[in-house]
């Protein structure tokens, strides 16, 4: 291989390899003398990449960890087993997939090879995920695309289906993508409504990327009112660096605030800490211990009634709801009606 810079691409991508490679393997596969390896070795680790070498008859180089991390080069088998798994997370917004996967399967999609894209569609197409019932399923297209658009800042239009089933067009400034372990939000400045709105991403259909560029506009962080699904944002307040992580998460929390009361959770659980610490999400708080062999959860929640009781008689043991009122009314109805059903579905059985 007479081509430097091919050569050496091909060094790194076996060398990413976790195994310690014998020079006079590197040079059989590179077809080049064991000299023009250890060339090769020295222009890698001019580039920053940390190549060890071990003498001996065993030795050989391997590549280790260094300070930053270095561009991947991947096969295309690699390629592809990468991509299907990013989709496959972010797609089901798994708690801990957060932006930087949906930043990662962005910055693959866009390189990828046509026919390494329809392999990864293809094997998509045909997979039926086993997920938690109680996220929202999204395109991983969709969520690329809103990425994409994001980092790139380039105007987004696409079509939106509010709560109660309105679709409308809407073109916008996307600010940033957030998860919040059950469902991807998207914060962006609506240019036809020229206010700051927070979209849930399954209800966008059809995104495309306008190609027109745009200067982001700083984020209101605080004051104003909030929204839900699709939320509004008012003017004034501190405004904080364009595109920070922390002033989107403070604004969303702020929209969704608006949309649906805070619950403030004191639940007792007849069963260890580190019981219920396993079976509870995370994003439902932390419980202290109270007293052998239970504990107590006192936090607050920005979840809809239906869905913390849910994952309430989820964890799968005794438990005694203080507070809040609200959520005491609805585990009471929700009870009953279990308790009719499981009496409706007594009766003889016919063999």
């Amino acid at each position: 291989m007479t081509d430097t810079p091919a050569r050496l691409l091909k060094l790194l991508s076996l060398l990413q390899t976790p195994r310690e490679w014998p020079g006079g393997e590197l040079a059989e596969r590179l077809d080049v003398s064991p000299r023009t390896v250890r060339r090769d070795i020295d222009r890698l680790r001019e580039l920053g990449y940390p190549v060890e070498a071990s003498r001996g008859s065993l030795g050989g180089y391997r590549l280790v960890a260094g300070a930053a991390m270095p561009p991947l080069v991947l096969d295309d088998e690699e390629a592809v087993a990468i991509a299907v798994g990013l989709r496959a997370g972010a797609g089901h917004a798994i708690e801990g997939v957060d932006e930087a996967s949906v930043r990662a399967l962005a910055k693959l999609e866009q390189v990828l090879p046509s026919r390494l894209r329809h392999r990864v569609s293809a094997l998509q197409n045909a997979t039926v995920p086993l997920v938690r019932g109680d996220g929202a399923t999204i395109d991983p297209q969709t969520l690329t695309t809103l990425a994409s658009a994001a980092t790139g800042q380039e105007r987004l239009r696409f079509s939106y289906r509010s709560g109660d089933g309105t679709e409308t067009k809407r073109q916008v400034e996307p600010y940033r993508l957030l998860s919040t372990g059950r469902r991807w939000y998207l914060v962006a400045y609506d240019l036809l409504r020229a206010d700051w709105r927070t979209f849930r991403v399954d209800r966008v259909s059809e995104p495309f990327a306008t190609g027109a560029r745009f200067t982001p506009r700083p984020l209101p962080v605080e004051g104003g009112e909030g929204g839900g699904g699709e939320g509004g944002g008012g003017e004034g307040g501190r405004n904080g660096q364009v595109g920070d992580p922390g002033d989107a998460a403070r604004y969303f929390a702020r929209s969704m605030a608006g949309m649906q009361p805070e619950l403030r959770l004191d639940v007792r659980f007849a069963a260890p800490a580190e019981f219920v610490v396993a079976r509870l999400p995370p994003t439902l708080g932390v419980p202290e211990p109270d007293g052998e062999n239970a504990c107590r959860l006192r936090s607050s929640s920005m979840d809809s009634l239906e869905w913390v009781a849910l994952r309430l008689a989820l964890v799968d043991c005794e438990f005694t709801v203080q507070g809040p009122p609200q959520l005491v009314a609805h585990l009471e109805t929700l009870g009953a009606r279990l308790t009719r059903a499981a009496s409706l579905g007594q009766g003889p059985v016919h063999r």
